[in-house]
């Protein structure tokens, strides 16, 4: 049976689409998994045991220049290899133009659906073309966490029960993945990264908070490794570096090279941002920050060395900490 999952982006919205490949591969036994991505996160989606084909994407650069003839040709390749194979499913995970539009040109075999959700979930976005494009749609409860709603759908689709287990099944040595040498980027024992960069001003932690956190952290015996994507990360790691003796400075690392050095972690504090729910999906012991209540949605799956922790405006240091405690003292 060849199935085909359509969920493109972004970081944190892939990473809450593994467990659903996981499930069906270990609930159908006779299964092969084909996955179509944004390109930045093939990577990711290679690293998944789940996973035998990935086909990637560059869809948000391809509509910034859609008659360009470098657009033309990577849109004809892209085509090519997506209809290289039939599918007996296909499974549009997104629920948006951009999904239904990749699961349309999907070719099926003679008795293939294409499956979709039937409606939007609370706190999620969903586009018409969703409903027109599938053979079949499938009602999802309205309050859904999003690595649940992705593995409800998959196994309304393929007719199986959800598995209690939960498992994002990462492999970052796994063959075919891409991972920087790690000597390229220090990873002391006892290595906590701190994930303080969002792409939303109003999920981020202030810089006096990271510090008080940090020093704690250095005080306690940790290294701290501090993370950053772009300019503005960078310049705010420095300056947090500048009061934490001690504290590295990564290079800036795509999500092939992030993949192998945050795994040796001994754990990850950060706000909602890709990296975060890439620290659950390694099982590492972590504590993700909120700053309004979405935690019910993308946060942590009730793993105990994993929590969330809400404040308004901010949660406080003190709450950060006493959490991290507790992740320490149920580490896996």
């Amino acid at each position: 049976m060849r199935v085909l999952f359509v969920k493109l982006s972004s970081l944190g919205d892939v990473v809450h689409t593994l467990p659903a490949a996981m499930d069906a591969w270990r609930s159908l036994p006779d299964v092969q998994i084909d996955w179509v991505v944004e390109r930045g996160f093939a990577p990711l989606v290679q690293a998944c045991e789940a996973v035998q084909r990935v086909i990637p994407c560059d869809l948000r650069r391809w509509r910034h220049a859609p008659l360009a003839a470098q657009t033309r040709r990577e849109w004809s390749e892209f085509k090519r290899d997506l209809q290289a194979q039939a599918y007996d499913a296909v499974i549009d995970l997104q629920g948006l133009t951009k999904s239904a539009l990749v699961s349309f040109m999907a070719r099926l075999t003679p008795t293939g659906k294409r499956h979709a959700m039937a409606q939007r979930t609370e706190g999620s976005g969903y586009e018409a073309p969703t409903r027109w494009v599938a053979d079949v749609t499938h009602q999802q409860p309205w309050h859904s966490h999003a690595c649940e709603r992705g593995r409800l759908l998959v196994a309304q689709a393929m007719g199986y029960e959800v598995p209690a287990h939960l498992d994002f099944g990462l492999r970052v040595n796994r063959s075919g993945s891409q991972v920087c040498d790690v000597s390229e980027v220090v990873v002391s024992p006892g290595t906590v990264a701190l994930v303080h960069g969002t792409s939303r001003d109003d999920k981020l932690w202030p810089l006096e908070h990271w510090v008080a956190l940090g020093q704690r952290l250095l005080t306690q015996g940790h290294s701290v490794a501090l993370l950053h994507g772009n300019d503005a990360e960078l310049a705010r790691s420095e300056v947090l570096a500048q009061s934490l003796p001690g504290a590295v400075v990564w290079p800036r690392l795509t999500l092939d090279q992030m993949l192998l050095p945050l795994s040796r972690c001994a754990g990850v504090v950060g706000v909602d941002s890709g990296p975060s729910h890439l620290a659950v999906a390694l099982n590492l012991p972590h504590v993700q920050l909120y700053n309004f209540d979405t935690a019910w949605r993308t946060g942590p799956l009730g793993a105990p060395h994993q929590r969330a922790v809400l404040g308004q405006p901010c949660p406080t240091v003190d709450a950060v900490w006493s959490a991290w405690q507790a992740c320490l003292g149920v580490a896996p």
